[in-house]
This record gives structure tokens, C-alpha cells and sequence, in this order.
């Protein structure tokens, strides 16, 4: 450990101090309603939010993959647990954090963090506009300041339960709220590098104090007070049957959480020009999640807007990181009693604000317009995250993301039946040269293109069987463009050769790329079709197959009549020197 630190920190200076100072300060005035706010959203105490952001802030920054990232409660978690403090309660939360966490680890060791790049951008998109969503709707009922309002795990449920309330509307919430929401709106405008969410907290919460007093739920009043002393350790208590109880849940949150933080690492490497360790950063997300439900923490993982805001503050290093946790720490400790007068009415906004800009709204839009297959992972994604579960929504939309990607490349692949082309002076075999009375009575080539996987791989025996129902003596399968082949893709190809030896016709290869060919040793299709049958070039395998039949016949069809050419090889010509072989 001591060494890690070390060669992280090699050559810091006063100056990169001072920055990381700076910019770990302003995120820390970020992270500290927003800790509260995503604790309280997720139905747990808002403290178990702060807790949250010191401890899986600073282990994440010390021990994950990207020095810029800043991890703690996000707003991506919040429908996932409230889901599960609904089902199972805060106590299975903890517990699941921690499994969470060792999976992670898990994910990490064995290199599973490139998996991030086969995530398709619809997908991603879909579940974190409907995660948006979710937490605006969420907020709903402190805007208003409805009483005696119970959260839901279904979007629908929590919806009724709004509309059932309305009859107790809150106006003193209502003008907290909106004074909030107006200071957060503006003070970008006046003040930039001040973070609008704090002051508008500050004033809302003042004037509230000084005006609405005791006519507004606030978090003491709703939560208790915020303690100002550090979290105590408690170790779960774990047993087979709690672990394979909550084996699910804790599998949603590594998954999300592997997710969003490799997202969030991707955004600092391209806002920095730097590189993260993708594995590690796995590594590290897994260590925080194990070590912070031990003081009472939620699940943390990388915060995208935090680690923005973290990069153009000016951060240098690790550090700013490990400062913005123990800022938040500090500010918790001295200021904990003002906090607890923090109305909820001013929390909604600070929250509505997290959903809107999270939407990703733009993107949305742009891929709706497309009118394309990812517009539809796209559409079916959000709304499987809004009315069923982010787990639904993922898995779904990644499985018709791959069905949609399978269907583009069957379309990609070409099965085309060629000759050679007389009208040009190195006889390139064409497709367009094979017509209904223009063809080979002995001798099918093929040109296969793209990809013989289980898409394409039905369509390529389709495509060659219906064109050789007249049964020639020789087929010759030109594979040089074929980059892959799966084992659909092998079974067909099988299927073919059979069918050729069931009715005494030989099969010959030429251009097998060297994976292909390699695989087909392994799988003991290369000895079925026979090596004598494997060929580099086109050409080679064409004067084979004039040897095997009665050439003078296929000249006098002149469609193999190469008086002119100079060569046809893998890429569709034949050389003099292997015509003069042939004829021979």
C-alpha cells in the first residue's frame, strides 16, 4: 500500500497542492446536499449520505483507476435502493453494499472492465433518462409539501400516491421550494464558480427559519438530528442465507456501479487527455463499497457531474479527491445542527436539477429523430426503467440491441454466385456475368463477404443450396473476405459440405483467413472438407477442380475459356502458368 501511494504521489508539489485544495474544496460544497439529498431519496437517513461521501470518497480517489474521479451516492442508485430499502429494509441495504463491493473486486481481478465498451450507447442513455425520471417524479411530493406521502418501488404506485395528496398541499413548502430552485437558477449566472445548490440550501433554509418556522417538515423534524461525531463501525451480520436473500439485489448495484463509474472515467479521460485503469477502478469501487456500509454508508460509485466540476476547478491529482471527502466530513461536524434545519421543500430542487441535467436530453432527442434500431433500444430502455426496474431495463435492452446488431450483420454479409468477366482483360471473376442463361453447369463459385455467424449463417446455406439444386460436379467457396465464423455459422458450413458428399460433389476453399482456418482444425471441419481441398488462391482451386471433371466441356461453354487472362487468384484472377498447368 505504502509503495501504491508512493508512486501515485511521486513528484506532488505545493502547487499541485494548492490546487487540488481549491478544487477538492468545491466539490466537497457540492457533494454535501447532494449526499444528503440522494440518502434521503434512497428512503434512508440523510447523515448515511454524508457518511457515504467521506469514506467512498476518499478510498475511491486513493484506490481506483482515474485520478480525477469522485465517487459517493449518485443519483443513478436511487430508484435501485429505495427498491431494496422497501423490500428488505436498511439493514439487507448494508449487507448488499457489501456484496456489491466484493464483486466488484471480483470484476476487477478478472479484467471485466473493457466489458464497458460492448455497452451500447441507447442502452445507457435509455435507463439513465429514466432514472431521471424517476427521481424528478420522486420530488414531486417535498415541492408541494404533501403529507403522510409513502414511496414506492413502482413509478405508477408513487404517481397514485401523489394524486391521492393533493389535498394536502403545503404553500409554505411551495415558496421554500421555489426560492430555492430560483437562487440555484441564478447564482451560476451572477456568481459562476459558486455552486448554486449550496446557496440556494443556505437561503431557502434562512429564510424558512426566520418566516416558516415550525409551518415546514424539515430534516430533523422528518429524520432526527445530524449527528456531529464520526460513524461508529459495525460489522453485518452474515450468513448463507442472508447472502443468497440478497445475491440479486447486491448484483444490480455492482452492476450499475461498474457502470457508471467506468462512464465517469471515460468523461475524465476525455475532458484531460489521460488514460484510466479500467480494472482497477472496478478494484477500487469494490474495496469503498466493502469498507463503507461498515460505518453505515449506501453504495457509492463515481459521480459524473462531481468529477466535471472536479477537472475545471483545476485538480491535479488523487488528492483533491481525499480533500473533497474530508471536507465533507468537517463541514458535517461543525455544521451538523444547522443542517438539520434544512427544510425537505429545499431539497426537491436541489434534486430536480440532479434529474434534468442527468437526462441527457439532447442525445435523447437526436436518437429519436434517427428513427433507427438504437432509437428503439433507446425508447424501450427508458420506459422499462420508468415503469418496471432498471435490471428489466438493462437486460432487455441490451438483448434487443444485439438482436437488432445480429440483423445488420446478416445484412451485411453477401452470398454472391461469380464468373469469370471476359470483358476484362485480367478475367476478374463478376457476379454480373451469371445470369439464367448465362452459368456453369459443372463448376459453382461463391464470393462469400462479412461475418458466417448464427445471423447470417442460415441465409449463407440458404443462398448456396437454392442455387445449386442443379447439382454441380464442383463448388469453390472463395472465403478471403470472411473475417469470422462462429459455430452456427460451422454447422452450416457443415451442413453444405455433406450435402455435397451425399450426392458425390467435392467442395473447394480458397482464402480461408488463418483464425478461420485454425478453427476449423480444432472443430475437425478442415479434415471433413479434406486439406487436398484448401487452397491460398482461387485460381489454384479452379485448375484443381478442371482436373476432376471434363475440362474441354466447361471450355467449350466458354465459361472457363481463360484464353486471355493473366491470372485469377484468391482476389479473382488466374494466371498463364496455372492455365497452362490445367490444360495440361
Amino acid at each position: 500500500m505504502k509503495e501504491l501511494l508512493f508512486k501515485r504521489f511521486n513528484g506532488y508539489s505545493w502547487s499541485h497542492f494548492q490546487k487540488d485544495l481549491l478544487s477538492g474544496t468545491i466539490v466537497g460544497v457540492i457533494a454535501i446536499p447532494l449526499a444528503m439529498a440522494f440518502a434521503i431519496a434512497s428512503g434512508v437517513k440523510p447523515e448515511y449520505g454524508i457518511y457515504t461521501s467521506c469514506i467512498a470518497g476518499i478510498i475511491i480517489s486513493i484506490l481506483g483507476g482515474s485520478k480525477f474521479q469522485i465517487g459517493g451516492p449518485t443519483g443513478a442508485f436511487v430508484p435501485i435502493l429505495l427498491g431494496i430499502v422497501i423490500t428488505y429494509g436498511y439493514e439487507d441495504l448494508l449487507l448488499a453494499g457489501l456484496l456489491a463491493g466484493i464483486m466488484l473486486c471480483i470484476m476487477g481481478f478478472f479484467k471485466l472492465g473493457s466489458l464497458i465498451k460492448y455497452i451500447p450507447r441507447p442502452v445507457t442513455i435509455g435507463f439513465t433518462s429514466g432514472i431521471a425520471v424517476i427521481i424528478f417524479s420522486g420530488q414531486i411530493g417535498n415541492f408541494l409539501g404533501l403529507s403522510d406521502i409513502e414511496k414506492h418501488e413502482k413509478f405508477i404506485d408513487n404517481m397514485k400516491e401523489i394524486f391521492l395528496h393533493l389535498n394536502s398541499i403545503n404553500l409554505y413548502s411551495i415558496i421554500t421550494a421555489i426560492v430555492c430552485l430560483v437562487v440555484i437558477l441564478i447564482t451560476p449566472k451572477l456568481f459562476p464558480k459558486i455552486p448554486g445548490s449550496i446557496i440556494g440550501l443556505i437561503v431557502s433554509t434562512i429564510i424558512a427559519m426566520i418566516f416558516l418556522k415550525n409551518n415546514i417538515p424539515t430534516i430533523g423534524s422528518t429524520y432526527g438530528n445530524i449527528p456531529s461525531q464520526l460513524p461508529t463501525f459495525q460489522f453485518p451480520e452474515i450468513t448463507l442465507e442472508r447472502i443468497i436473500y440478497l445475491i440479486g439485489p447486491a448484483f444490480t448495484i455492482a452492476a450499475l456501479g461498474g457502470i457508471e463509474s467506468l462512464l465517469s472515467a471515460v468523461v475524465a479521460d476525455g475532458m484531460t487527455n489521460s488514460k484510466h485503469n479500467s480494472n482497477r477502478e472496478l478494484v477500487g469501487q469494490g474495496v469503498a463499497n466493502i469498507v463503507t456500509p461498515l460505518f453505515g454508508g449506501i453504495p457509492a460509485t463515481g459521480a459524473i457531474a462531481r468529477t466535471a466540476t472536479n477537472i475545471k476547478s483545476g485538480a491535479v491529482s488523487r488528492m483533491s479527491g481525499v480533500i473533497h471527502g474530508v471536507f465533507v466530513l468537517m463541514t458535517v461536524l461543525i455544521f451538523a445542527p444547522y443542517a438539520s434545519q434544512i427544510p425537505l421543500a429545499s431539497m426537491a430542487p436541489v434534486l430536480m436539477i440532479v434529474a434534468w441535467n442527468m437526462a441527457e436530453r439532447k442525445q435523447f432527442a437526436h436518437l429519436l429523430k434517427l428513427k433507427t434500431g438504437d432509437s428503439l433500444v433507446l425508447l424501450v430502455t427508458f420506459l422499462l426503467t420508468v415503469f418496471t426496474s432498471i435490471t428489466t431495463a438493462v437486460l432487455v435492452g441490451l438483448i434487443l440491441a444485439l438482436v437488432l446488431f445480429a440483423k445488420r450483420m446478416s445484412n451485411i454479409s453477401i452470398v454472391s454466385k461469380v464468373l469469370p468477366d471476359h470483358s476484362n482483360q485480367h478475367e476478374t471473376v463478376q457476379s454480373h456475368v451469371v445470369s439464367d442463361s448465362h452459368d456453369c453447369p459443372q463448376i459453382s463459385i461463391y464470393t462469400i463477404e462479412g461475418p458466417l455467424f448464427f445471423g447470417a449463417a442460415q441465409l449463407f446455406e440458404q443462398r448456396v443450396m437454392e442455387s445449386i439444386h442443379y447439382k454441380p460436379n464442383v463448388l469453390i467457396l472463395r472465403m478471403g473476405k470472411v473475417p469470422f465464423m462462429d459455430t452456427t455459422g460451422e454447422a452450416n458450413f457443415r451442413n453444405i459440405v455433406q450435402y455435397f458428399r451425399k450426392n458425390d460433389g467435392i467442395i473447394l476453399i480458397s482464402g480461408l483467413q488463418p483464425e478461420i482456418k485454425e478453427q476449423m482444425r480444432l472443430s475437425g471441419l478442415y479434415k471433413v472438407v479434406g486439406e487436398e481441398h484448401i487452397f491460398e488462391r482461387t485460381g489454384e482451386a479452379i485448375n484443381y477442380a478442371l482436373t476432376t471433371i471434363n475440362y474441354k466441356k466447361c471450355f467449350g461453354c466458354k465459361h472457363f475459356a481463360f484464353h486471355e487472362c493473366d491470372q485469377l487468384s484468391s482476389t479473382g484472377t488466374l494466371d498463364k502458368r496455372e492455365l497452362n498447368i490445367a490444360q495440361k
